[in-house]
């Protein structure tokens, strides 16, 4: 069976967002108009730039990282297949990223202009309440990870992780892993 187009897939999660009339959820889909292919290593946003859209990844791996350092940086998020994905503090405000966000495997997103989405969002009842839900469902996520983040043991924030989002493990490589909990990849082996 071959595998869904990309247009097909947005529909389809666009038209899981309740109230969004068929017209809409088609209009809004023909405004995610530009594709983007990732290679490994290869960077959504570098730190200094604005962030102009917002992406769907369809396929791959990406992550969130913040330079602490010239050569030293820390993981903050990942962006898997079928998560909405971009530098957001920038996305936001309109001002230059202090976030970076780089793919770890070949990743392929679609994307909406930063101006488009917001159009689109002011004229749309639905897109904003779902945008709302999706924004609390971040910003819980965020929270817990800022208690995984005060918690002394290491132990602890690698159970809590293990307890909200056991998937992680399976597709977020070690180093990046070690990272995003705030302790040494050996010290994560360890604890595995």
């Amino acid at each position: 069976m071959p595998e869904p187009s990309a247009s097909a897939l947005l529909l389809a999660l666009l038209g899981q967002v309740p109230g969004l009339s068929p017209a809409e959820t088609t209009a809004l889909a023909a405004r995610w108009n530009r594709g983007l292919h990732l290679r490994r290593g290869e960077f959504l946003v570098l730190p200094g730039e604005v962030e102009q859209r917002l992406c769907l990844v369809r396929a791959g791996l990406l992550r969130i990282y913040y330079p602490i350092l010239p050569g030293e940086e820390t993981c903050v998020g990942f962006g898997y297949a079928n998560s909405l994905l971009c530098a957001f503090p920038s996305f936001v405000t309109g001002q230059p990223s202090a976030y970076g966000i780089q793919a770890l495997r070949q990743s392929e997103l679609l994307a909406i202009n930063r101006a488009d989405f917001q159009e689109f969002m002011e004229n749309s009842p639905a897109l904003a309440r779902f945008w709302r839900a999706e924004l609390e469902k971040a910003l819980i996520g965020r929270m817990e990870h800022e208690i995984d983040l005060l918690l002394p043991d290491p132990a602890q924030r690698l159970a809590r992780m293990r307890q909200r989002s056991p998937h992680i493990f399976q597709v977020v490589p070690r180093k990046y892993l070690a990272s995003y909990l705030r302790m040494t990849p050996e010290t994560l082996s360890r604890l595995r």
